[in-house]
């Protein structure tokens, strides 16, 4: 029966207007009718998967400039670690780069992207309380398992210097 609407459609379509029947014109009227609602339905939907693009493409720039902002700051925070390593940590946790965890810290001088080895040094041989705990939680960063002494203080050494003029001890 399908197949019978569908190659009647296709003969309406040859045929003059003229030559069809009361009912056939209001047949062929009906399917112009719901073949022009069809077509308005697929604009409306290219429309609007047209504008969810349009809005993905807007949220990836916005996205992107973010990034970029995000990595300007970083950048930032790292030169001023390098001139004052306490300054550059609290711009760093104040423009949310880093929570003020003693193990966020303490990742971000083991990474040590960008990052002058004296100035990680001297942040780490500050004597104030976070100070310490950031310097256990650095310590906890390296991997010295299966290390013997000199392997394990090399490896640990080289992840920054001692400043040139230590700091007196005082208990």
């Amino acid at each position: 029966m399908e197949l019978v609407g569908v190659s009647w459609f296709c003969s309406c379509l040859l045929l003059d207007p003229a030559e069809l029947s009361s009912g056939e014109a209001e047949e062929l009227q009906r399917i112009k009718w719901h073949r022009k609602q069809l077509l308005d339905d697929i604009q409306k939907l290219k429309d609007e998967i047209e504008d969810v693009f349009a809005q993905i493409d807007c949220f990836e720039m916005t996205e992107e400039s973010r990034m970029a902002q995000k990595e300007k700051e970083l950048c930032i925070g790292r030169k001023k670690f390098n001139m004052d390593p306490v300054k550059g940590i609290q711009y760093l946790i104040e423009h949310k780069l880093l929570t003020a965890s003693a193990q966020d810290i303490a990742r971000f001088l083991y990474k040590g992207e960008g990052l002058n080895k004296t100035a990680i040094g001297t942040y780490l041989g500050e004597r104030d309380p976070i100070n310490l705990q950031v310097l256990q939680a650095f310590v906890d960063c390296h991997e010295f398992a299966n290390l013997n002494l000199v392997q394990a203080l090399r490896q640990f050494l080289w992840s920054f210097r001692l400043p040139a003029r230590p700091r007196r001890l005082t208990g």
